[in-house]
């Protein structure tokens, strides 16, 4: 349970202190932004003797992003999208005598060229930076119009650079949790179906076990998406051979993830064969359904293991209980076909699951 002294900011400082996780990336980053757009400015400003250069930090501070690919693929995108943005503010600046409609016709104009798809999410700046030039009155000197596509360029390369050489972020924490998490999620479906199967009656409620499929349903795009970004984060990462890279969660939940579709169809098995009490579909005979209820508790825990890096995952059981019931489904004729269709119904789906976490 989280301390409520956690929930503070005090203890959320102490915690991004204390423990390697979101928080202590956030501040790391935040420390970084900070020390980038101080630098943007101090550069642009004593060095290069540049007026009022507000672009440098700005452009500094939204390029250290969550990983050093999206800092560099914005590096390109908002430099293009400020770039735009001052040369259509010098545009109208030229041809336009008054501010107040140049201020117009930049707005319009940059919003509208901001959503070409090759400005990405900085497509915004087009117009806003447009705006701010014309706003400061500097549309029509071309000497500051320079000025500004070098501070913009200044503060976009010293963003990219901070966030790549300096504590470039990882997430392989989070390949940790999600695996540990959708492991035991689809281990206790499976546990639950077990007990559904072993039942004389229906059950009375199918609800909770559709409500446990959604929560796994939902971990599984949650682990999806941080597969994608841990991928993402290691891309020109620096670190990116570091354990902290989480590559050795790679595979374990690549497994489970592949898990989700044949889970999926041994739940709506599950539900036509448990929920009917007649025809079409009725139970299998009671010795069967145990197998079927052992089978589904030995693939359960083979599950668990598969979150456990460099533990054998044990599937003899499951192979020969599967092999157990397959056999009866070719060879006893005296269960009525009723019975071996949901027999049948809940084996295909545990021998594809078998199958995967065999070639894991």
């Amino acid at each position: 349970m989280t301390d409520r002294h956690d929930r503070t900011p005090v203890g959320w400082f102490a915690r991004a202190l204390r423990v390697p996780g979101s928080e202590r990336r956030s501040l790391v980053q935040a420390a970084k932004a900070t020390f980038a757009a101080t630098g943007a400015w101090l550069l642009a400003t004593l060095v290069l003797k540049l007026p009022q250069p507000f672009l440098a930090p700005y452009a500094a501070v939204f390029l250290v992003d969550a990983t050093v690919y999206r800092s560099l693929r914005g590096w390109l995108q908002q430099v293009g999208a400020v770039t735009a943005g001052v040369l259509l503010a010098a545009v109208a600046g030229r041809l336009i005598p008054w501010q107040a409609v140049a201020l117009a016709v930049v707005v319009f104009a940059g919003l509208l060229a901001g959503n070409l798809r090759h400005f990405g999410s900085s497509g915004i700046w087009v117009g806003v930076t447009g705006m701010l030039v014309v706003s400061y009155g500097t549309a029509s000197d071309a000497v500051l119009l320079g000025d500004r596509l070098v501070e913009t360029a200044l503060g976009a390369a010293i963003g990219v650079a901070v966030n790549a050489l300096i504590l470039p972020p990882l997430y392989g924490e989070r390949l940790a949790a999600v695996t540990d998490r959708l492991s035991n999620a689809l281990a206790e479906l499976l546990e639950t179906m077990a007990d559904l199967v072993r039942r004389d009656e229906p059950p009375e409620d199918v609800e909770d076990l559709l409500a446990q499929a959604r929560d796994v349903r939902s971990l599984v795009v949650v682990a999806e998406d941080a597969v994608s970004l841990t991928r993402e984060g290691r891309m020109l990462n620096l670190r990116r051979r570091r354990p902290g890279s989480g590559a050795r969660h790679d595979r374990p939940l690549g497994t489970l993830i592949e898990l989700w579709p044949p889970v999926s169809q041994l739940i709506t098995a599950v539900r036509t064969t448990s929920a009917q009490q007649k025809h079409p579909f009725a139970y299998p005979w009671p010795d069967a359904r145990d197998n079927v209820a052992d089978l589904f508790r030995h693939v359960a825990g083979a599950v668990r293991a598969v979150a456990v890096g460099g533990q054998a995952v044990d599937l003899e059981g499951s192979r020969e209980l599967l092999d157990r019931l397959e056999h009866r489904l070719v060879t006893a004729e005296d269960d009525g076909v009723p019975a071996r269709l949901g027999l049948g119904t809940m084996t295909l789906p545990v021998r594809h699951l078998v199958e995967k976490l065999e070639n894991r």
